[in-house]
């Protein structure tokens, strides 16, 4: 293994994790399913790629100056991912985010320094009414404080943190058959499809919750998969952009991720497991001499204190 050295800065940590194939949990005759471990970056989730990517983006065009607040509602990984970001960088930066979400996460924005507005949330679930009410409460801190709102269901830079995970899939697996992820902001799915079509022909699948199919059916629901299913079409998912949407039942995935953790040593969360889920279900249909990619989006440690690994 090659070893960089000293890193200038923790933010030169983002990216470099591995891809493992899994062994145990895929059927026989399927296609080979690789995953890519996004939890070995510094908070342990894929969106510290999207964080960095948007505020550098904002600083190259001037839209962020020093000492500017920053502003974003977030399901919990996006908003811990920035607040490290802007640690580093010396932004002070004001969350808000619901007890829908993982009590890890919301201690993680608090401990990087970042001010976090907790909204309710109906009996824990995540609904669509849950993201506007956030996002209400962004608009009017973001007109009380002058903040910069990242903005990360709109922010094209978020296509850019992402091309570099797509890069390295193809650096580390070759040919891609297929590659599936899980819908939330859709920028994960785009910028790494974007990628992977240059790199070959490749059939990319949308994942989503089954009880809020809104790629597969028009409507939403409420779900307890977390960083996924906001109850709308994001704007960055494009319908260009991926092949089919499949809607995986959330009750399996959460099986799955116990067996992710204790069968393959895969420690992950809900909308991972789901991810795996998806990936699998290309798998037995494509068969074995195929091979079929997705994204482990964050670590495990994040949902100790709910009931999924009981």
């Amino acid at each position: 293994m090659n070893f960089p050295g000293v890193l200038p800065s923790p933010l030169q940590a983002i990216g470099g994790t591995p891809v493992v194939r899994l062994r145990r949990v895929v059927p026989d005759g399927a296609a080979e399913v690789l995953v890519k471990l996004e939890g070995g970056n510094p908070t342990g989730s894929y969106k510290d790629r999207m964080a960095l990517a948007m505020i550098e983006g904002a600083e190259r065009r001037g839209e962020l100056t020093p000492g500017r607040r920053v502003v974003e509602f977030t399901g919990g990984s996006t908003g811990s991912s920035l607040a490290f970001v802007c640690a580093v960088k010396g932004y002070p930066l004001s969350v808000v985010s619901s007890d829908a979400f993982s009590p890890e996460k919301l201690r993680t924005m608090r401990a990087f320094g970042a001010d976090l507005t907790v909204v309710p949330s109906d009996g824990g679930r995540v609904t669509p009414d849950l993201f506007e009410r956030m996002r209400d409460e962004v608009a009017r801190i973001a007109e009380r404080e002058g903040a910069f709102w990242t903005d990360q269901f709109h922010n094209a830079d978020a296509l850019d943190g992402y091309t570099g995970l797509g890069r390295e899939i193809v650096d580390q697996a070759g040919a891609v058959d297929a590659f599936c992820a899980a819908v939330g902001t859709g920028g994960m799915l785009m910028g790494v499809s974007a990628v992977l079509r240059e790199a070959g022909e490749v059939r990319v699948v949308a994942l989503e919750p089954a009880t809020s199919p809104v790629l597969t059916k028009g409507t939403n629901g409420p779900h307890t998969v977390e960083g996924t299913a906001t109850g709308v079409v994001p704007p960055l998912l494009t319908s260009g952009g991926y092949d089919q949407a499949l809607a995986i039942d959330e009750p399996e995935a959460r099986e799955l991720a116990l067996r992710l953790v204790r069968e393959e040593g895969v420690f992950a969360g809900t909308s991972s497991a789901l991810n795996v889920l998806g990936a699998i279900r290309i798998a037995q249909e494509l068969g074995a001499g195929h091979t079929v990619v997705t994204v482990a989006a964050d670590t495990g440690l994040k949902y100790l204190a709910g009931t999924l690994f009981d």
